[in-house]
């Protein structure tokens, strides 16, 4: 769709830097490590996460906005086989997509090779709104290839995808953004949406507390599934993010790059 591209980069340049400066202003947590290294790695990450999708795209022309114009041209889908109007489809197309994310993610931490690629997001020490965009380049490929499958099977409209990337590049900002939120507002958020404070529970360096909360919009999956944690077992300021490398390693390009073919 026209400006499609324009309108996602605008959107997603404009929350960055609200939630940036609401973290400075106000932090739920005192940063472990410099915020210029770990900004550093994070932001080249994405900048390789783009150049994979582009690459990706010579090999698949259509990704998933691209793929869902094509499969409605087509007649191809559940929903191109059906007559429903926009105010139905686009919310449904939103409502799915968002649980298969969430699916995906909770699969991620049960397979041994994705969880080795998943790691990367995981191995950051601090949680800040970079982390949300730190994700394996190959981790961001397997994710599209898997959007393009369903757009294919449910032949959602262009808009719905074009809503629902714009709402899930949003609310992963906003959910892994180091800031401080009254907890009653946070307890009224969280019944809808994935808050920062429930999301921190999900960078537990314990397993069984990042074997949890693996939502990134809606809080309504966690709940209905049985994987939801309210709060860290020691608190939000005492518990510790990451995992089993608490030192300045995964802050460094090149040992995040490389994680997911390390031994150990």
């Amino acid at each position: 769709m026209e400006h499609e591209t324009l309108i996602r980069l605008s959107v997603f340049v404009g929350l960055f830097g609200l939630f940036a400066v609401v973290e400075a202003c106000a932090p739920r947590r005192v940063r472990t490590q410099p915020r210029q290294t770990r900004w550093f790695t994070n932001w080249a990450i994405i900048i390789l996460d783009a150049l994979t999708l582009r690459l990706l795209a010579l090999v698949i022309p259509l990704l998933a906005v691209g793929a869902a114009v094509d499969a409605a041209q087509n007649g191809w889908g559940l929903m191109n086989m059906i007559t429903l109007p926009l105010w139905i489809t686009v919310p449904f197309s939103i409502l799915i997509f968002d649980f298969a994310i969430w699916a995906q993610h909770l699969i991620t931490h049960k397979i041994p090779i994705l969880w080795r690629i998943h790691r990367v997001h995981h191995a950051d020490r601090d949680i800040d709104v970079t982390t949300a965009i730190r994700f394996h380049p190959v981790e961001i490929a397997l994710s599209m290839l898997l959007k393009i499958g369903l757009v294919y099977l449910l032949g959602p409209p262009a808009l719905g995808i074009i809503l629902f990337e714009i709402m899930l590049n949003g609310t992963a900002m906003f959910n892994h953004a180091n800031i401080r939120i009254p907890l009653k507002v946070d307890a009224i958020l969280r019944k809808f949406l994935v808050t920062p404070d429930m999301h921190r529970v999900h960078h537990s360096v314990h397993r069984y507390e990042h074997d949890s909360n693996y939502g990134f919009a809606l809080s309504l999956w966690d709940r209905l599934f049985g994987t939801y944690i309210a709060h860290p077992e020691k608190g939000h300021e005492n518990m510790t993010i990451g995992l089993e490398w608490q030192d300045d390693r995964p802050s460094k390009l090149g040992w995040a790059l490389t994680l997911p073919f390390k031994r150990k």
